[in-house]
């Protein structure tokens, strides 16, 4: 396993140290802060999980839409750094204005795009770790990325909590304590985007032609058409698609769902902090056991873990059930995660990785559409959350069945080594 990272390599994964700030802060103190605005407004616990869901699901359909348009664009000569360096900026600003809504449905207007803004930073930022690393370094490379992403981030996340939880004996309103706990995170994730911002070259890239529109969208189209013929790659992104559509919604809807259950917000905060501790170990070892271990036996089982969690969710009712989903959800998400990359690295063209890791940011990154709009649904329908969360686990049932039948396939060389064709 390789230890020492290059310069350029170490300013790579400082940006998911940067961004995972973002990301946390979504899982843990916005889902609470808009909490707080919707009973202002009137709006009972289960209405707001409901409402938060439908907020997550039309950001993913954003994503969807735009996520693949801008990675293309990206491919063109010159682009990547402008257009990652301008959703990086933008997000974080947003982050930073997330204080100055009073009214919750400003407040999730103005998250929707800050998530987006969030999303397509990070299709562009995926598809320049070609340029980065070396082909044989990719997974190692990808793996420490997560790995730092849930250790760093803890660091302002720790200092937020502080102030949020502790305003009062400080000295400060809570108005006060939500402004200075998304500027710290706002100028965290501004910051470690600089120094890959700085220092990347577009190593490789499309020319540009006359018509950049119509070239951008025949591309998108010959990409889409390329991976429907092969059908082991076609099929893995469908597994994907629905096993980590559940695991980034029971990640997004964790304090959510807690919060709605009436649990202790300190402690649910404080089991969440656990969770991304848990899980920097936790991606480091899933990266050590794949070079003993087939990577299909190890997403299996991390799917099935997942399988698991979900199942246990049904029956979770008090701050114990919810520390113990909190270590579990640690165990395996830098793994699944981390391995899902590096396992669709191989089945796709490497000089073609910049295009088709656009689709699949899109099923990753972009996901949680089906899952938080599952679990928005079935609250406003039942009432009950546990029931809700509880359906999650079909998501990770079909993702498996699909995976489990993707293992078994043989591998399809003759397209991994295709060369890509430019249009």
């Amino acid at each position: 396993m390789k230890n020492k990272l290059t310069p350029l390599e170490l300013k790579w994964i400082l940006y998911d140290v940067g961004n995972s700030a973002f990301i946390l802060l979504v899982t843990t103190i916005i889902p609470i802060y808009f909490n707080h605005l919707a009973l202002s407004g009137g709006i009972d616990e289960e209405q707001y999980l409901a409402y938060w869901s439908y907020a997550a699901s039309f950001a993913t359909v954003l994503v969807a839409f735009l996520g693949p348009i801008m990675g293309t664009v990206a491919d063109f000569k010159g682009n990547k750094k402008r257009i990652f360096l301008l959703n990086a900026i933008l997000g974080a600003l947003l982050l930073f204005c997330l204080w100055m809504p009073s009214n919750w449905l400003a407040f999730l207007v103005l998250f929707v795009f800050a998530r987006v803004f969030y999303s397509v930073s990070l299709v562009v930022y995926d598809s320049m770790l070609v340029d980065v690393a070396p082909e044989e370094d990719l997974d190692t490379v990808s793996s420490k990325g997560y790995a730092w992403g849930y250790i760093g981030s803890v660091i302002p996340f720790v200092i937020s909590l502080v102030i949020v939880l502790m305003y009062d004996q400080i000295g400060i309103t809570f108005n006060l304590a939500m402004l200075l706990a998304f500027a710290i995170n706002a100028v965290w994730w501004f910051l470690f985007t600089l120094p890959i911002a700085l220092a990347y070259k577009q190593k490789h890239y499309v020319p540009k032609e006359d018509h950049v529109a119509k070239q951008t969208f025949a591309r998108l189209i010959s990409t889409f058409k390329n991976i429907k013929s092969h059908k082991k790659a076609f099929l893995f992104l469908l597994a994907f698609f629905f096993y980590i559509d559940g695991v980034y919604t029971i990640m997004e809807m964790a304090t959510a769902y807690g919060t709605s259950l009436g649990l202790d917000q300190t402690s649910l905060l404080l089991a969440l902090l656990l969770t991304q501790i848990v899980a920097f170990p936790a991606a480091i070892t899933f990266g050590i056991l794949a070079k003993k271990y087939s990577t299909e036996l190890l997403i299996k089982i991390a799917v099935f873990a997942y399988l698991c969690i979900a199942i246990y969710a049904l029956f979770l009712d008090d701050l114990t059930d919810f520390w113990i989903l909190a270590v579990a959800v640690g165990l395996f998400q830098g793994g699944i995660q981390a391995l899902s990359r590096s396992y669709f690295a191989r089945l796709i063209p490497a000089n073609a990785s910049g295009e088709y890791f656009g689709i699949f940011d899109i099923c990753g990154k972009g996901a949680s559409f089906l899952g938080t709009m599952i679990v928005g649904l079935v609250t406003q329908l039942t009432g009950i959350q546990n029931i809700a969360v509880g359906c999650l686990a079909f998501l990770f049932l079909l993702g498996l069945t699909i995976f489990s039948k993707v293992a078994k396939m043989p591998d399809d060389t003759e397209f991994a080594q295709a060369s890509s064709k430019q249009n």
